[in-house]
């Protein structure tokens, strides 16, 4: 027997500008209900302390959240000199507390050990794996886990101002970087401590800042549509940016409608661009309107090899 599908088949990326003190995971059920949405996912957690951009996959969207999971971050985070806890924000209990006698010229030269590529040893407070479970339930029973160090890059870090025991920066980096980490980091490199006070993510990819939407707003459109009658899809919908804004920087492929049946049955097809290498990921459009069809990669035989398809209208199971 057939089972019902729960909620609407709706596809798309919402940018939403998460509140603190909840988790990511909270925020994006709290956005699932809103659209109603029978299928959603976030594209790399935020702390509960942070706030800002939470891309939030919607439908078939959820495909190709990874490739954001992979892309640059840039975060403002102000940082409180002179106490250490041990989460590396203020969720945690300090364990050590050091004046801060630094000079701006000492700041300035720990700032820039920073930039360009480094190695860093993720916090036991992260989100990161160990046999199943994540760390920081480890780091919650007291148990310390061994972490490697992972390749990091950090494309600019901006001083933006140092008032008291406040420092306030800019970091522009890779996948996997932790701020908190860098913060902590850098109060022992100062010999003063530091910790996390204040996080927010400002850019995910190339997405603008200016599209994100509260759930406040969210909230308040959702009602005034059910006030006046109106349909979620004529209130709500507007907002979602495409789905292949994830992949917007993978090379496009066009492939005419007879050929683009072909793919979307999982064929690999020919396509009139010959000079893409083996291995390139393409993003993949159907017809003179470009309609988004999924990813493929170039084969070694030179042909467009499906990775990912677009279903919109999935057949209930």
């Amino acid at each position: 027997m057939a089972r019902r599908r729960r909620g609407r088949d709706i596809h798309g990326v919402l940018l939403l500008d998460k509140p603190q003190d909840i988790s990511s995971n909270d925020a994006l059920q709290k956005v699932r209900r809103l659209f109603n949405a029978n299928k959603a996912g976030h594209t790399g957690a935020l702390d509960p302390l942070a706030t800002g951009m939470l891309p939030v996959c919607l439908g078939e969207a959820t495909k190709f959240s990874q490739f954001l999971l992979d892309s640059d971050k840039r975060y403002r985070v102000i940082a409180r000199l002179g106490q250490r806890t041990d989460t590396s924000d203020s969720q945690g209990q300090i364990i050590s507390e050091r004046p801060v006698n630094v000079t701006q010229e000492q700041l300035d030269a720990a700032l820039d050990s920073f930039r360009g590529e480094t190695l860093q040893v993720p916090s036991m407070y992260s989100a990161l794996k160990h046999q199943g479970k994540p760390l920081y339930e480890y780091a919650r029973k007291g148990i310390t886990v061994e972490r490697d160090a992972r390749p990091i890059t950090v494309y600019e870090l901006q001083f933006i101002r140092w008032e008291g025991d406040e420092l306030e920066l800019e970091i522009h980096c890779s996948k996997g970087t932790y701020i908190r980490t860098i913060t902590d980091d850098l109060g022992e490199l100062l010999g003063c401590g530091a910790h996390v006070i204040y996080l927010r993510r400002i850019q995910v990819a190339n997405y603008p800042y200016e599209r994100m939407v509260t759930l406040e707003q969210l909230t308040a459109l959702k009602e005034l549509a059910e006030q006046q009658g109106h349909p979620l899809e004529e209130v709500l919908d507007p907002l979602l940016l495409p789905m292949d804004t994830a992949v917007v920087h993978f090379p496009a492929v066009n492939l005419c409608e007879t050929t683009a049946g072909y793919f979307q049955q999982g064929q690999p097809v020919r396509t009139a661009i010959n000079n893409l290498p083996e291995g390139e990921m393409v993003r993949v459009t159907r017809g003179d309107d470009a309609k988004f069809i999924g990813i493929a990669v170039i084969n070694e035989e030179g042909l467009v090899a499906p990775r990912r398809l677009v279903v919109e209208n999935p057949i209930n199971e």
